[in-house]
């Protein structure tokens, strides 16, 4: 009976092995089944997406970007300085027949924003076959003596550089990248003296406050009772804080850099008085409060010449 029990035993026990075998096949199965079908959705999904993106693709290239309906015919550019069609167009790398749809706007205005002589620049896109560029040169309002090597080996050499109001130091001139006639007479824009040269870095733009001081005077003398009555010629930076200016009309003039407009003020009215005894400003002294010293230059003294008359304000000029 012992033997008989223990091979009922074995029996039961190797049933049940079995059993439990076959379930965990069964599972595997079910796994590499499921595993399977993942598979095949995750690389259905992929290969549709895939073809989606690439028909996409090819849909907006042969439709779209290459569809000559939407090619660029006219080039609208407009500037409110001298910089001709041509070099603009340059700068933005964009001729007629390149695709409307395809051009990229913000890498044209950063391009043209690069350019030194260039503050601004807009760009639109107008369906179906029109560019329109906007520019806004930099304006120079003064001029500053520097020095550049014309080329590797040459020793530097005196070079105008000219400065927009912000401070801006553009280069001569002449020069690729330069100024071109901003100014209807750049030669006539009141120098800068005193500065020193590691102040001029063309294409950046001048930190000092000698610098700016200067910049801020002949902006508001722009605007101020003045303009037109006597024209700056040179504004000397060499004893700060002090602006030491000149006129072509032969007065010397000491301004302190702080409450231009109030200096500017008090200079016509003793301009204006000047003009009523017949007497010429030889030097007059706005950087202090009270008690404004001046002296007159002696009698017999030839007439100063006219002043220019104040300049007009730029208007945007069409290019087609």
């Amino acid at each position: 009976m012992w033997f008989k029990s223990k091979s009922a035993n074995r029996r039961i026990e190797r049933d049940h092995v079995l059993d439990v075998k076959m379930r965990a096949r069964q599972i595997r199965a079910g796994r590499v089944r499921f595993i399977t079908k993942l598979g095949a959705i995750v690389f259905g999904t992929a290969l549709t997406l895939g073809l989606f993106w690439y028909g996409s693709d090819w849909a907006l290239k042969e439709w779209l970007y290459k569809n000559p309906a939407f090619s660029i015919k006219r080039l609208d550019v407009a500037t409110d300085g001298d910089l001709s069609t041509e070099q603009i167009l340059a700068w933005a790398a964009v001729k007629p027949g390149d695709s409307l749809l395809a051009v990229d706007l913000l890498r044209i205005e950063r391009d043209l924003q690069l350019q030194p002589v260039i503050q601004d620049a807009s760009v639109v896109r107008v369906l179906p076959d029109t560019l329109k560029i906007r520019v806004t040169e930099r304006e120079a309002i003064a001029q500053v003596t520097g020095f550049q090597a014309p080329s590797a080996g040459e020793p530097p050499k005196p070079t105008t550089f000219y400065v927009d109001p912000a401070g801006y130091v553009m280069f001569p001139l002449g020069s690729p990248a330069g100024l071109r006639a901003n100014s209807s007479n750049p030669e006539a824009l009141p120098m800068l003296t005193g500065v020193l040269g590691t102040e001029l870095r063309p294409g950046k733009r001048a930190e000092s406050q000698e610098i700016q001081a200067a910049l801020r005077l002949i902006t508001f003398f722009e605007r101020s009772p003045m303009v037109g009555v006597v024209d700056l010629k040179t504004i000397d930076l060499s004893a700060p804080p002090v602006l030491q200016v000149t006129t072509r009309q032969g007065n010397e003039v000491l301004l302190a850099p702080e409450d231009l407009e109030r200096q500017l003020r008090r200079w016509r009215v003793v301009h204006d008085f000047a003009a009523q005894e017949t007497k010429q400003i030889a030097l007059l002294d706005l950087s202090v409060s009270n008690n404004v010293p001046v002296r007159w230059h002696e009698a017999g003294t030839p007439s100063p010449p006219p002043a220019k008359p104040p300049k007009t304000q730029r208007s945007m000029k069409k290019h087609v």
